[in-house]
């Protein structure tokens, strides 16, 4: 809002207003191209934070089927393959969440997948039946390492670093063009390229608020997780 009044202390506004026609045609052209990439990227980043919940939940979802699964395995092998996944989801939600916040992933939690694949390979079924538990159990497992192999990739962040220089460059261009029109209100003026500078830089605070799913105030919690470990090992949360 002091760049217009800084502008009028230098050129007059009889200068000004001969620009306002051409001014005015070119800063129509650069607000709807700026616009346009703006929402773009608000829309890609919020897709990909959907994603990243849609990731989560999907884990969750397959390691519920697991335990299910374990159930129908029975005797010692099914006991250590639920052990194993809620070593698993514990390690997940203990190590993984932390180290994501900083854009990495814990080798915790990859040792501790490892170890729910060992125990399914234990299982060594003698009958149709446990052929068709051992197929079901690998697939569900598949859908774990695919689901967190997805959201490690996320929580390096959305947008590119060649985005972020154009995503600023030209919020710095599109309102550096409101100090260069000459009206007869400076004050009016003023105000206009202030409600500009909220809308665009709100937009902008959306893209950094979600660029990175997994850290800053708004993030994807593993409240998933967490559920299935209640439902089907309440004692994993005491240990």
């Amino acid at each position: 809002m002091i760049g217009p009044v800084i502008v009028r202390r230098r050129i007059s506004l009889d200068k000004l207003r001969t620009n306002n026609e051409v001014a005015g045609f070119k800063f129509a052209t650069v607000g709807v191209l700026y616009a346009v990439l703006l929402a773009f990227a608000v829309i890609v980043v919020w897709e990909k934070f959907s994603d990243a919940d849609n990731d989560v939940a999907q884990e969750a979802g397959a390691a519920t089927t697991i335990y299910r699964l374990a159930d129908g395995i029975g005797g010692e092998p099914g006991q250590v393959l639920r052990d194993s996944v809620s070593g698993y989801l514990r390690a997940a939600i203990a190590d993984d969440w932390p180290a994501m916040e900083n854009g990495g992933a814990s080798h915790n939690v990859t040792r501790a997948l490892d170890r729910v694949y060992a125990a399914a390979m234990a299982y060594n079924p003698d009958d149709g039946r446990g052929r068709i538990l051992l197929a079901e159990t690998l697939h569900q497992l598949d859908l774990v390492t695919q689901a967190r192999r997805a959201r490690l990739v996320m929580a390096t962040g959305i947008v590119p670093g060649v985005l972020w220089f154009v995503l600023f460059g030209g919020a710095v261009i599109t309102i550096g063009f409101t100090f260069f029109f000459g009206t007869e209100n400076l004050r009016a003026q003023a105000l206009m390229t202030g409600a500009l500078s909220v809308l665009i830089f709100s937009g902008l605070l959306i893209i950094i608020a979600i660029d990175h799913p997994f850290a800053g105030t708004v993030k994807v919690s593993p409240e998933a997780l967490t559920m299935v470990l209640e439902d089907f090992a309440p004692e994993a949360q005491h240990k």
